[in-house]
């Protein structure tokens, strides 16, 4: 967060209202607004432009892949051209297989890759077929990669604020 004099208090209330997630309803900015005594289209506002300030990051889903089955999280990380990474990324990324996929810099000579790609799978021979489909298609444009698999959970949390 920024200078915490950059929101006010129903930016602190909204902030509180949401830190634990978004209802699950069709319709969770209403149910915000409702709770908070304002028009849904502030709430909106509001946290749009606590985005454009930078207070609050993204606003997005964060599954817990293990409450649904999915056991074997590998990053696959990748060494492909740095003049690709976009297109080879947007490509990786839009595979139902992977979560998120991204950017890193290189830490050469150990760490040679520079794409990486969150694979979920039930099993770890799931997550191998699916390395090995983004092996295919990267094709000659792989230069090398490696499969981190998750040995713990991490607690995923958004942004925080007390009373």
């Amino acid at each position: 967060m920024q200078d915490r004099d950059a929101i006010d208090e129903i930016d602190r209330q909204i902030i509180r209202a949401t830190q634990a997630g978004l209802p699950l309803t069709p319709r969770p900015y209403a149910a915000i607004a409702e709770q908070l005594g304002l028009s849904a289209d502030v709430v909106m506002a509001r946290l749009r432009a606590m985005q454009e300030r930078g207070v609050v990051r993204r606003i997005g889903a964060v599954p817990n892949h293990y409450k649904l089955g999915y056991r074997a999280n590998g990053m696959t990380v990748w060494d492909v051209p740095d003049e690709l990474i976009d297109t080879l990324g947007a490509r990786v990324g839009a595979l139902d297989a992977v979560s998120h996929c991204y950017h890193r810099p290189r830490h050469r000579p150990d760490w040679p890759y520079n794409l990486f790609a969150m694979v979920h799978g039930r099993t770890r021979d799931d997550v191998e077929r699916e390395t090995a489909r983004i092996a295919a298609l990267l094709g000659a444009a792989n230069r090398g990669h490696a499969v981190l698999y998750s040995t713990r959970i991490l607690k995923k949390t958004g942004l925080r604020i007390g009373d």
